[in-house]
């Protein structure tokens, strides 16, 4: 007993090729397939969902009840996949959003800090990829909204906010490398010696 069968107490039912509930499912793959990227308009997922939808078909068809057509049942898990990865995604977005507005807001760095920042990292930061470094330098270092540098680099909010946040994680991994001890104390007032 696996998952969810386990909690109840039914037992997984071994799935043989003369199945004919699954025989009737994998025949009918194209217009799965079909009614998935219909409502998602990714073939990709579209086929990652099939793909899991079989898999649940096959741990839950002991819910299949008796007379009832094994593609209708079938229908309803593709359904119920469309929306939990709607969902999923709606969710992402808004997560997104937030960083967007986070990284819209840049904070304005003290004078003093930036007179005893590592000189290390503006090093880095200009060997890092072009789109990576513009980013941290529009939004970070000259106070664009990320709102402001999307518009300008023809991109979605999100997306230059994703920008942004993956630019902002490779530079702090290339200082911990290059710097070592003094990027955990936060390069301030930097003594590495490999400028």
């Amino acid at each position: 007993m696996t998952g969810e069968c386990a909690e109840r107490g039914a037992a997984v039912q071994p799935i043989t090729m003369e199945d004919p509930v699954m025989t009737s499912l994998l025949a009918a793959r194209e217009t799965f397939v079909g009614f998935l990227q219909r409502r998602l308009g990714d073939a990709a997922a579209a086929e990652d969902i099939l793909q899991d939808a079989y898999a649940r078909g096959v741990l839950h068809r002991g819910e299949l009840r008796a007379g009832e057509s094994s593609r209708a049942w079938f229908y309803r898990i593709l359904r119920n996949a469309v929306i939990d990865h709607r969902r999923r995604d709606a969710s992402m977005g808004r997560a997104l959003d937030a960083l967007a507005a986070e990284l819209a807001d840049p904070e304005e760095t003290h004078p003093a800090l930036k007179a005893v920042a590592c000189p290390c990292v503006v090093r880095l930061a200009d060997e890092m990829r072009p789109e990576y470094a513009d980013a941290l330098r529009r939004v970070t270092v000259e106070g664009v909204s990320v709102k402001d540098f999307a518009a300008a680099e023809g991109i979605t909010a999100n997306n230059a906010a994703v920008r942004v946040f993956r630019a902002r994680e490779a530079l702090r991994q290339r200082v911990r490398a290059w710097c070592g001890a003094c990027a955990d104390a936060g390069c301030a007032d930097c003594t590495c010696a490999r400028v």
